[in-house]
C-alpha cells in the first residue's frame, strides 16, 4: 500500500467568492468527509498538491493529510479541474476508517509474455488497465499483478480467471475481458503471376 503526506489547513469561508480568493493565493479549496464526521472545508498548497498528484496512482494511494497538526488517512474521491487550463479547482478527500472497506480502482501490472505471443507470433491486446476492487483501507495494494504467461493464441483472460490476494473483492463484471492474444496480422500479398499495371502516357515529341 502506497502512503504519502500532504499538509492542509482548515478554513471557515465557503462559497464561490471564497474559493476564488483561495485560488488566487496559490491554494486549492477542498473538503474532507467520511463516516462519523461532518464535512470539513480545507485548503492545500496548489504547487505541492499538483506535484503530489502527478507522482501517485490517485485512485488507490492513501494520503495522510496533516490538518493543523492532526493527521487523517484519506483517499482522493474527486478532482475538479478547469476545463481549459486544467488547473485543479477543488478536491474531495474521503477519510478512511479501519475495519470499513472502501472501493478503489487499482492499476493492473501484466506479468510475463503470453504463450501465444512467444510461440505463435500473436499480439497481446490489454483491454483493462485497472480493476475496481473493494478492500480494507489497510490492505489497499499498489497494483494488481496479472500473470499472462499461459494465455494461448486466440484465447483471453477474464476477471473471473484472476487470482487475487485474500480480502480483495472485485467489483467489475466477472465476465469482462482483461486481455486477449490476437492472431498475427498477415499482410496481403499480390497473387502469383499477376501482371504489373501498364503505365500509359502520351509520347513526347522528342521520344525516339
Amino acid at each position: 500500500m502506497a502512503n504519502v503526506t500532504l499538509d492542509a489547513t482548515a478554513r471557515v469561508e465557503t462559497g464561490k467568492g471564497a474559493a476564488r480568493k483561495i485560488r488566487q493565493a496559490g491554494n486549492i479549496p477542498s473538503v474532507i468527509y467520511g463516516h462519523g464526521r461532518e464535512p470539513q472545508s480545507l485548503t492545500t498548497n496548489a504547487r505541492e498538491t499538483e506535484r503530489l498528484i502527478k507522482s501517485i496512482a490517485v485512485s488507490s494511494t492513501v494520503i495522510e493529510l496533516n490538518i493543523d497538526g492532526k493527521t487523517a488517512r484519506t483517499l482522493i474521491r474527486e478532482i475538479q479541474r478547469h476545463p481549459f487550463k486544467r488547473s485543479i479547482l477543488h478536491i474531495d478527500f474521503q477519510e478512511l476508517v479501519a475495519g470499513e472497506t472502501v472501493s478503489v480502482k487499482c492499476p493492473i501490472v501484466y506479468i510475463g509474455t503470453p504463450e501465444g505471443v512467444r510461440l505463435e507470433g500473436g499480439i497481446l491486446d490489454q483491454i483493462m488497465h485497472e480493476l475496481h476492487i473493494q478492500v480494507d483501507p489497510a490492505s489497499i495494494p499498489n497494483h494488481i499483478d496479472v500473470d499472462i504467461s499461459g494465455v494461448k493464441l486466440g484465447k483471453s483472460l477474464h476477471v473471473a480467471d484472476l487470482k487475487l490476494p485474500a480480502g480483495i473483492k472485485v467489483l467489475d463484471d466477472a465476465t469482462a475481458t482483461v486481455c486477449v492474444v490476437q492472431p498475427p496480422k498477415v499482410q496481403e500479398e499480390k497473387a502469383d503471376g499477376a501482371a504489373e499495371p501498364e503505365l500509359i502516357r502520351k509520347p513526347k515529341p522528342d521520344d525516339k
